[in-house]
């Protein structure tokens, strides 16, 4: 029995005895058939119902087979066609395979022949139907997503603008009374007024972060040859005034060139350089080592401090918007950075993570494929 009893099947020969004695075996074994000596009556009974396969002879006088399988796919491309004929020939095979046609079977016909070649072609449809349901479902995935992106693209602009506005007001004006009321204020009056303008600096700088972070996701990567020693180089000066009047010791092992955006890279190593410098900031030297390890599949880069470390049992929320394990009054910052770290080097299909103990350092470690982004 066929394993698809259900499965339609449209059986054209001009030999209409033989054509008939097809379709009554086939049924036999759980196909459900429809036959016809004309091929032009195929093709119009095509244009009304659905069939699954298409069992059609080469030579016939209205239509040949590979023409009637042509039309007949024009009309449903997940029919499947098998060409049936008498000649043999490799020449005419091939001809069938190209027209679109799955496999051909010889005449005379032999029933173990033919069974598996059947069920072999519904196999094909079904993947073929799989399959252009799997890519339906992809355009509207990508439709959806691309609608999303065009909402958190306005949702950016609202806080680029809109939420940016009434902080400067709040600034300004508790400005203007500290100036203006400088005299006559009480320490207590000065303490709040600078209260709410580091505040509204503290809330300025997260709404940076949470642009970047959204701009992060959305940047086109543009990969290019990356000079990791030379990087590492521009973000160390860059980063120098954070550094003044610190006893730092860097450490920098060799580096590889690879594949890969050289501004999200560089994005990368600031914000891991920036968190070793700050939380090394209690060491007197503070030690800060940038080194890779070359593995089969991956290239591995590392940043080690020696600084306040942080207890493994938290470690999963390290790479998270907004997550911090430590006070803001031990250590500045909004909780992003390390997220931009893991949304970038994702997007370069690597992974993230990071190995530490208390008060005894941290290393943040990240992966580029050495098949994808390694020069």
């Amino acid at each position: 029995m066929a394993e698809n009893p259900t499965a339609k099947i449209i059986v054209v020969d001009d030999e209409a005895a033989q054509m008939k004695a097809l379709c009554d075996t086939l049924m036999g074994y759980g196909y459900e058939t429809t036959g016809f000596a004309s091929a032009l009556a195929a093709l119009k009974a095509m244009e009304e119902t659905k069939f699954d396969l298409l069992l059609t002879d080469l030579m016939m006088p209205e239509v040949d087979g590979i023409s009637l399988l042509r039309a007949a796919r024009q009309m449903d491309p997940d029919l499947v066609g098998i060409i049936m004929t008498g000649e043999g020939t490799i020449n005419t095979a091939v001809e069938a395979i190209k027209s679109g046609a799955l496999d051909y079977i010889l005449k005379p016909f032999k029933l173990k022949a033919i069974l598996p070649v059947l069920d072999r072609a519904l196999a094909v449809r079904k993947l073929r139907m799989d399959n252009a349901a799997l890519e339906q479902r992809i355009r509207e995935r990508t439709a959806e997503l691309e609608a999303a992106n065009k909402e958190l693209e306005a949702f950016s602009y609202s806080v680029s603008h809109d939420l940016r506005a009434p902080l400067r007001h709040i600034e300004g004006f508790a400005g203007l009374l500290m100036r203006s009321h400088d005299s006559t204020l009480s320490a207590a009056d000065t303490r709040y007024l600078n209260l709410i303008v580091n505040s509204v600096g503290q809330m300025t700088e997260l709404i940076d972060d949470l642009l970047d972070f959204s701009r992060m996701g959305r940047a086109e990567m543009q990969r290019s040859q990356v000079d990791l020693p030379e990087l590492v180089e521009k973000v160390i000066q860059a980063l120098q005034p954070e550094v003044e009047g610190r006893n730092i010791v860097w450490k920098k092992g060799p580096l590889p060139v690879v594949h890969a955006d050289p501004s999200l890279l560089r994005q990368v190593f600031t914000n891991l350089l920036a968190n070793a410098i700050k939380y090394s900031r209690g060491r007197d030297p503070a030690e800060i080592e940038i080194g890779c390890v070359n593995e089969t599949s991956e290239t591995v880069i590392f940043v080690r401090d020696n600084g306040a470390g942080f207890d493994m049992r938290f470690a999963d929320k390290l790479f998270g918007v907004f997550q911090r394990l430590h006070s803001k009054e031990e250590f500045e910052g909004t909780g992003i950075g390390l997220a931009n770290v893991r949304r970038i080097i994702a997007r370069h299909g690597g992974r993230t993570w990071a190995e530490s103990k208390v008060n005894e350092g941290a290393t943040f470690y990240f992966s580029l494929p050495n098949s994808v982004d390694r020069a």
